[in-house]
């Protein structure tokens, strides 16, 4: 196996692996903020807005993991 074959290997399995966990995170706090709002359909402002920071923060981990990926590939 060449160098190029290792990197692109190395790239598609750090991206794809690194995409997994917050792509179930987002679910679950998607789903969390569902429930919240169906038991307590007033406070729907306060959930959302914390819902959202939640999903920023963890789509972070994506793009960080995207970062790496090219990194692997390009360095």
């Amino acid at each position: 196996m060449d160098t190029q074959s290792a990197q692109l290997i190395g790239m598609a399995i750090a991206a794809g692996l690194g995409v997994i966990g917050p792509g179930i995170g987002i679910g679950l706090i998607g789903s969390g903020a569902m429930q919240a709002i169906g038991r307590n359909p007033e406070a729907s402002g306060k959930i959302v807005s914390n819902m959202i920071l939640a999903i920023v923060f963890t789509e972070a981990l994506g793009i960080l993991a995207l970062v790496v990926s090219f990194i692997i590939k390009f360095v």
